[in-house]
């Protein structure tokens, strides 16, 4: 099958913002990576996405939308067309002809023990406003086959692993490491599926306590918590919870884990602490790996936090392995996840498979995804 020019669309449980990126891919191996860009949500925005997460508790069934979900849904998705308008406005040559978005949309909700994930995202209203087929709701049909939802990105970490330079794929297994609001890995062997898991919090609980205690959005390049140290006992609290020691596939929510722990700390002390959490929260992952990788790529905001790469990269030593930046083998940590939901849509509109049994824990691996086709040519999104 020949490539096909897609635009992936992520805003990740930060919820900071709209990450798009453009790939050129067959939705296997061939993968030639475009232009990316980042569209921020304004604190007032983020604010009202993060107290939606209340009311999406009382959520019982998928399309459900109690309270002002309905409303913040159709916000946040003229926001994407937006985003996608003014992205395509700027792309030129081959970039320039997009035939397909894939649409994550905005994670208020996920529960895989009752078997429930939601993403606030109109699909059919987005390629309306865009007037291009978008694919959508990719986790729904992972979860009906006995799947946990999550996560989605490692088929694409899989194909990138393929694409590795020589020097790099001579030391799989490799672990990509994701470092968003929750981290997830996905281990990649030499031969035979990839296998990945959510192995804690990630940039949630930093993210969180900063706003709390200091009125801040994030703890940019952890300035904060180079004014502090680790409290160990608050670490080891953490890494007692159950989720550590369960069987993958596994994933999380981000309400999963809270600041209780930390409460009554100083701030610089709560964030210092909270990224030695994120770090050996990720470390604790290769218990659940099938043999030990030799090498780590960190992508995610989370790699701009150099006490969680530090932890990690010490940590990382110690097991034998060895901690590199996306950067560092020539990939954006940034794009990343919004590269994978392009792939995802190609992989999906050819009815490949989204997710394998040892990615989600779904019975056979499946494909999964709706595609929504414009109701007219072209649409502008509403301003």
């Amino acid at each position: 099958m020949a490539a096909i020019c897609a635009i992936g669309l992520m805003s990740g449980t930060s919820m900071d913002g709209i990450d798009l990126a453009v790939v050129g891919t067959d939705g296997a191996d061939l993968v030639e990576r475009g232009p990316s860009h980042f569209v921020p949500y304004e604190a007032a925005f983020r604010q009202h996405i993060e107290a939606s997460l209340e009311n999406a508790k009382s959520i019982g069934e998928r399309l459900e939308r109690p309270g002002d979900l309905a409303a913040l849904e159709r916000e946040i998705t003229l926001r994407h067309a937006r985003a996608v308008e003014a992205f395509r406005s700027r792309l030129t040559g081959r970039w320039a002809e997009v035939a397909l978005i894939g649409f994550h949309g905005q994670t208020v909700l996920h529960r895989p023990e009752r078997g429930l994930t939601v993403q606030l995202g109109d699909g059919a209203l987005l390629a309306d406003k865009t007037g291009l087929p978008v694919v959508h709701d990719m986790r729904a049909n992972d979860m009906q086959h006995g799947g946990q939802g999550a996560p989605l990105v490692p088929a694409y970490h899989a194909a990138l692993a393929r694409s590795l330079p020589p020097d790099l794929r001579a030391k799989l297994p490799v672990v990509f490491v994701n470092i968003g609001g929750i981290s997830n890995v996905t281990w990649v062997p030499e031969t035979g599926d990839p296998v990945a898991f959510d192995s804690g919090p990630g940039n949630a609980l930093i993210d969180q306590w900063v706003a709390r205690e200091g009125g801040l959005p994030f703890d940019e390049n952890g300035m904060i918590a180079s004014e502090g140290g680790v409290v160990q006992s608050a670490v080891d609290a953490y890494l007692a919870s159950p989720f550590f020691s369960r069987a993958a596939p596994k994933s999380l929510d981000r309400n999963d884990f809270t600041l209780d722990i930390v409460a009554g700390l100083e701030l610089a002390d709560g964030a210092r602490t909270l990224a030695a959490v994120s770090a050996n929260a990720i470390l604790r992952a290769a218990e659940h790996m099938p043999a030990m990788p030799k090498l780590w790529i960190v992508c995610g905001g989370g790699r701009k936090n150099p006490h969680i790469v530090g932890d990690l990269r010490r940590g990382a030593e110690g097991l034998g392995g060895e901690v590199i930046l996306a950067e560092d083998a020539g990939l954006d940590g940034d794009a990343m996840e919004a590269e994978a939901w392009a792939y995802l849509a190609v992989r999906a509109k050819r009815g490949l498979p989204l997710t394998f049994p040892t990615t989600t824990g779904c019975r056979i691996p499946v494909t999964g995804g709706v595609l929504s086709l414009p109701s007219e040519p072209t649409g502008s999104a509403e301003r």
